[in-house]
């Protein structure tokens, strides 16, 4: 128990956890990985008997419903799944983007020693004006209105009390499930659930450090500098720590009210399109540090056709080998190159074992193939990169995680530019920023600038040779080389085989108990049992004992190589 549940301390949430899950028609799952006839021994017991009601819903709207219930953790997983296309069908990803913490703002009152703590005095004369009332409550933090003695307008984003606690409570918990998911369910073992839930404790550790989000937004805004109608607020360092964080207050018009951008108020919906594609695309391919959730809640629309992003708790970032590949992918898409596209790809996905490469190109090829023909204007870049990922799924290939936040910014930047302009395409836009780009790697300083790269490289490397040779065969000498050989199937083998001799051994002492206590009972005096010679006795009991464990031993052996087979 200790080993597959952890630390005591943490036996009351699984129990919750896996009691939500069941109210919620998952009660086989929880069955299934074994956990709760585990936590009724631990004297935690589960409501199972309305399992079967709820079972009548789809799958997707099940697990949708239980994260809702569980909590802040579980609502963020299910936001961060919604954009892992490459792992999930369209109707896993429609419900969870659905997902919203329905979270009650927190009192002014108790955030009073928390807020004299991070801003070192009281709020009221900290700011000329405190709002006590939040402009928006989420899982993590809530956001307040102020105005700062200066008189600048100002948000201040605070972060919740005791919600860390929760939150690493609830990632203990599932990296140990995951675990358990992965060892007893194969068929989440494509999903690769140990790895998706590391991949969401480090990106949700990073959002509960409300500095950290302040100084992505000052990064990004030192990148667009050049973009003069795109805006960042400002970040007020003074007032701004780990739980807290001021910004400046955006005044615009929200990006899901798009009827209020009419020419009347001064607004070019077009323009505004290509300002926020071209901003984007900026983030994405020229610096690789990018807004990861540009969804309507995070952008706002300004007087002059300005454009404001704001919250920048979730980026994505790309090397330089990153965007090297993304270029080739997009032109690949864009210039139908199938061939590209599927190099990329694999380059991504890695060679898994059983995959069916010639397949997976030929299904590629087909799928560019059907743009042949097509203006660059009237191709949806968005949908034809949710399609690949489509492609990808269904081969059981999982893009990296930087790579999925990339698509997932991609498809939300295009829908949001339809929303604008309904004959926005994003091809059309990006396809002049790509070939400049392309351009550029092939100017003759940037040539030079890798060459020269690769010249340091090479020359580093032979410097090194002699006394990286000198090491090699001083080693040899002294019989001190080592080859590493990772051989799965000889491990299995020699597993095998200690199987074996542990059971002969058992075998061994089993007949010699047996040997021993039919002497024992030939030989008169000594103690009795039931009018046997009492070691005698306890020998054949031994005996027994030892050839249940033996028959035990070998019946599940037998059991799981049938699994295997």
């Amino acid at each position: 128990m200790i080993q597959t549940l952890g630390t005591a301390r943490d036996l009351g949430r699984l129990s919750e956890i896996l009691g939500v899950l069941a109210r919620h028609g998952l009660g086989d799952s929880v069955r299934r990985l074994g956990l709760a006839e585990a936590l009724a021994k631990a004297g935690h017991a589960l409501r199972l008997e309305h399992a079967a009601d709820l079972a009548r819903l789809p799958p997707p709207v099940q697990v949708r419903l239980a994260m809702e219930e569980l909590g802040p953790t579980f609502v963020k997983l299910g936001q961060i799944l919604a954009g892992r296309a490459d792992l999930f069908g369209p109707d896993w990803i429609a419900e969870f983007e659905k997902l919203h913490s329905h979270v009650p703002a927190v009192p002014l009152d108790q955030l009073a020693e928390q807020l004299r703590e991070d801003l070192g005095g009281e709020p009221g004369t900290v700011f000329a004006q405190f709002d006590p009332e939040p402009l928006a409550a989420a899982s993590i933090a809530q956001v307040h209105r102020a105005r700062l003695q200066d008189g600048t307008e100002v948000v201040v984003k605070i972060r919740r009390p005791g919600i860390v606690e929760r939150i690493e409570a609830d990632l203990r918990l599932l990296e140990r499930l995951a675990g358990i998911a992965e060892r007893q369910l194969p068929v989440l073992k494509p999903y690769r659930p140990q790895r998706l839930v590391r991949e969401f404790g480090r990106s949700l550790r990073r959002e509960l450090d409300l500095a950290a989000e302040c100084r992505h937004a000052e990064r990004i805004a030192t990148n667009l500098a050049t973009l003069p109608d795109i805006v960042v607020p400002k970040v007020h360092w003074q007032h701004t720590g780990l739980r807290l964080n001021v910004q400046d207050f955006v005044a615009g018009i929200p990006g899901g009210q798009l009827d209020q951008l009419t020419p009347e108020a001064g607004f070019d919906r077009q323009l505004l399109a290509r300002r926020g594609a071209h901003a984007v695309l900026k983030m994405i391919v020229e610096d690789g540090f990018f807004h990861a959730d540009p969804h309507p809640g995070n952008v706002f629309y300004l007087a002059g056709n300005r454009i404001a992003f704001i919250d920048f708790g979730m980026v994505g970032r790309l090397s330089s080998q990153r965007r090297e590949d993304l270029l080739q992918l997009l032109l690949g898409l864009v210039e139908r190159r199938p061939l590209a596209v599927a190099d990329v790809l694999l380059d991504w996905t890695g060679d898994e074992g059983g995959l069916h490469l010639d397949g997976l190109e030929a299904e590629i090829e087909s799928f560019v193939d059907q743009y042949h023909g097509v203006p660059l204007a009237r191709l949806n870049l968005g949908q034809m990169l949710a399609d690949v990922t489509a492609i990808l799924r269904e081969h059981h290939l999982a893009l990296p995680a930087d790579l999925a936040l990339l698509i997932k910014a991609f498809i939300s930047l295009e829908g949001m530019g339809r929303g604008l302009d309904p004959g926005f395409h994003m091809a059309a836009e990006a396809m002049p920023l790509l070939r400049k780009i392309v351009r550029a790697r092939y100017q003759p300083k940037a040539l030079a600038a890798r060459g020269w790269q690769t010249l340091r490289r090479t020359l580093s490397t032979l410097e090194q040779l002699p006394h990286d040779l000198s090491r090699l065969l001083r080693n040899a000498r002294r019989g001190r080389v080592h080859v590493g050989l990772e051989l799965q199937h000889l491990k299995r083998v020699g597993d095998q085989i200690d199987r074996a001799a542990n059971r002969l051994a058992l075998a061994l002492v089993l007949a010699a108990l047996i040997i021993g206590s039919s002497i024992v009972m030939t030989v008169s005096g000594g103690p009795t049992l039931l009018g046997l010679p009492l070691f005698g006795l306890l020998g054949f009991v031994g005996a027994v004992l030892a050839g249940i464990l033996l028959l035990r031993s070998i019946s599940r052996s037998s059991r799981i190589d049938d699994e295997g087979g």
